[in-house]
Order: C-alpha cells, then sequence, then structure tokens
C-alpha cells in the first residue's frame, strides 16, 4: 500500500482520484489548497504526489520544482494531471519535475496503469492523451 498525495482544487476530482486510488489499495491524502501541499507532502513522506497543474496560489509547475528543491522529497515520483495539454506541456511539465503526466479527462485504466507504473519505479515522461469522442 503506498501514499499518495493528492494536490487538486477542484472537490469532485480529488474525491475521483482518492476513490480510485484507495480501491487499488492505496493510501491517498487529498490537498485542495495548493498552499498547503508542501507541507502536506512533508508530514506525509508519500510514495508518490499527484498534482493538477492548473491551481490557484502555488501551480502545479510551481509545486514540482518547490517538491523537487526540498532534500526530503526529491525524489518522490511525479504525476501531473491536466486538463490543457498542448504544444510544449511536455517539456515544461518535464522540466519542472514530473515523471508522467495525464490529460482530463482521465481515462480511469491509463490512470491506475501510470500509478503503478510509477510506483514500480518507471520515471520516463509518458504522456496520456485524453480520450477522443468522450
Amino acid at each position: 500500500m503506498a501514499k499518495i498525495l493528492v494536490v487538486e482544487d477542484n472537490a469532485l476530482n480529488i474525491k475521483l482520484f482518492c476513490d480510485l486510488l484507495a480501491a487499488h489499495g492505496h493510501q491517498p491524502e487529498g490537498v485542495l489548497d495548493s498552499r498547503e501541499a508542501l507541507d502536506a507532502a512533508r508530514a506525509l513522506k508519500p510514495d508518490l504526489v499527484i498534482t493538477d497543474i492548473q491551481l490557484p496560489h502555488v501551480t502545479g509547475l510551481e509545486l514540482m520544482e518547490m517538491i523537487r528543491k526540498d532534500e526530503d522529497l526529491k525524489d518522490v515520483p511525479i504525476m501531473a494531471v491536466t486538463a490543457y495539454s498542448g504544444v510544449g506541456d511536455d517539456e515544461r511539465i518535464r522540466a519542472a519535475g514530473a515523471q508522467a503526466y495525464v490529460s482530463k479527462p482521465i481515462s480511469v485504466v491509463r490512470f491506475a496503469e501510470t500509478v503503478e507504473e510509477l510506483l514500480a519505479g518507471k520515471n520516463q515522461l509518458a504522456q496520456t492523451p485524453a480520450p477522443q469522442g468522450v
């Protein structure tokens, strides 16, 4: 069972992500306010961080950069979730410190697979595009 920090400002999305993770045997902890995310990560010592990119106050990119600069968290894998995946996003997300990202609306199967791959140590940047026609 992995400890997974989920940072998402949308209450419905955070519930969905946390329910999916719990159903797969993980221990998720949700944070709605990105300003609290770094402290929550330090307290939880997660095996994985999942963060939205478009967050108020502290963006997902800024949060990833802060995690990468933190001595105790710098090696924790990060999965970014974004509704806006455009040209150049993979480079910006990689540069900020994510190993993978999933586009919204998420594919439940691909979300779970990406989580398991990151927990297994497959830390290359993997983009999962949004499903077409959904």
